[in-house]
């Protein structure tokens, strides 16, 4: 049977403001439990909440970073539920005139294909304190220093088909929020969370029920969160079974997941107007001063990269999306003199070394300036592309900065051409068989064979001739 797969994204976004959505409490990373949690974020009798002007304007710069509507005229609300963390019993956020109307955001796929993601819209809202499960013998911690933390809750339109699809736009999501410098988009700390909702249908058919994978904080987890849920909601329709609308949770450590809880519809929140809370007004004139202090974004980043350093669409879309990325690859490209060459490191040995070490770009032990410098040595022939290898993992490793290492090392390419000639010579004197038959093939097989010949010269040389001044050598000589 055929399926076709349907997902909808709903984002939280932090934003990085220096205080608290309606209270003046400070917000910073790794303070000690309930230390930054005010009278007013537990909603004690007698205080009023004071909206945070900074949020606005965020949640507004984003609005129009995806071209979306922004509303002159949103509401806050209060949304009703007990959980031991919400400390006030209601949760306060938007509804039916939320900050940011209806926008849409281009994600490019790995076949070079482009799709529009509509977004439905994007609230401001505060968030929950935290629940800590461990180190408490059987209990329960509430930490609520994040209680009352400001929010943009994003909401796609159900418009991704598959977990590609998904990941893609939550990259291209996670590139503009920290391009336009609204959130550190750090994952890791809960700064950005993702909730997945998929459902399956039959193509043409009416969508199907959809369940809610909770609070995914990786690309990673998304992925296989999204392709797990597709596979079980395919079993228990093919078993003849119905889907439950629910909420789940995936475990990233066990790659699995759980039902949660039943999901709740709207009107099981009792939604209704925050009574301590003027609505919010926007100005043209508050329009217009965002526009003109809009960063680069995405798009507009990765046009430059590609008439600026004559990069394919392809390398300048890798290299744009994340405004750490884009930093680390115009500083190498700027210290080596040669973007290509520093598009091609960044993507290539770069990216696999922070995959396999698991560390974001931001943590790299090898700097822009020093990945700028190995690029200098290779591009002025100091060094060879096999060398520089070495010196980058030296370079990881802390030993250094390249041209330390290539001087302590004694990496420096070989260029004396009275030096290798002498090796080349001893190589075909001592080769004879290989010599003949090399000269006896043609020249498609003359240019498999050199091989052995360059092969031999570079365990000679131990890796440091040049493999162009090499190559032209030994057909000189072979040739003869």
């Amino acid at each position: 049977m055929s399926w076709e797969v349907v997902i909808g994204l709903e984002i939280h976004v932090q934003l990085n403001t220096n205080s608290k959505l309606f209270s003046g409490s400070k917000l910073s990373t790794g303070a000690e439990p309930n230390t930054q949690a005010s009278l007013v974020d537990l909603g004690m009798p007698g205080t009023l909440p004071v909206v945070n002007r900074e949020a606005v304007r965020k949640a507004a710069l984003f609005g129009l970073a995806i071209n979306a509507d922004i509303c002159r005229h949103s509401v806050f609300e209060r949304k009703n539920y007990f959980y031991p963390d919400l400390p006030k019993g209601y949760q306060t956020t938007q509804l039916a005139e939320p900050i940011v109307g209806a926008g849409e955001v281009e994600i490019q796929l790995e076949s070079g294909e482009k799709k529009i993601v509509r977004i439905h819209h994007a609230h401001l809202e505060e968030d929950a304190g935290k629940s800590l499960h461990e180190d408490f013998h059987g209990m329960t911690g509430i930490d609520l220093n994040r209680a009352g933390t400001p929010l943009i809750e994003v909401v796609t339109e159900p418009d991704m088909r598959n977990a590609e699809e998904a990941v893609a736009f939550a990259r291209k999501l996670h590139a503009i929020v920290t391009s336009i410098g609204i959130c550190d988009g750090d994952m890791s700390q809960g700064n950005m969370r993702f909730d997945v909702n998929v459902s399956i249908r039959k193509p043409g058919e009416p969508l199907g029920t959809r369940t809610e994978t909770k609070n995914l904080n990786s690309f990673r987890f998304m992925e296989k969160a999204i392709k797990l849920e597709v596979e079980r909601q395919i079993d228990v329709l093919e078993d003849g079974g119905e889907i439950v609308q629910e909420t789940r949770l995936y475990n990233g450590d066990t790659h699995t997941a759980r039902s949660m809880r039943s999901k709740e519809d709207a009107n099981d929140y009792r939604y209704f107007p925050c009574p301590d809370l003027l609505p919010v007004a926007i100005t043209d004139k508050d329009i217009e001063t965002l526009k003109a202090a809009m960063p680069e974004l995405p798009g507009a980043r990765k046009e430059r990269f590609m008439a600026d350093y004559q990069l394919s669409d392809y390398d300048a879309d890798l290299l744009s999306g994340s405004i750490a990325t884009a930093a680390f690859f115009e500083g190498a490209a700027k210290a080596g003199g040669d973007a290509k060459l520093a598009a091609n490191w960044v993507m290539g040995e770069l990216a696999a070394k922070l995959n396999a070490d698991e560390k974001d770009i931001t943590d790299s032990p090898v700097s822009a300036e020093q990945l700028g410098q190995l690029i200098a040595r290779l591009k002025d022939g100091t060094i060879s592309s096999k060398i520089a290898k070495q010196v980058f993992e030296a370079c990881w490793a802390g030993e250094g900065d390249p041209d330390a290492i290539i001087e302590a090392k004694g990496l420096k390419q070989m260029s004396d051409s009275g030096e290798l000639e002498k090796i080349v010579d001893d190589i075909i004197a001592n080769n004879t068989p290989q010599v003949e038959d090399y000269r006896n093939s043609d020249d498609a097989k003359k240019k498999k064979k050199i091989g052995f010949f360059v092969g031999q010269a570079m365990k000679a040389t131990q890796g440091k001739a040049n493999p162009q001044q090499l190559n032209q050598l030994l057909k000189d000589k072979l040739e003869k």
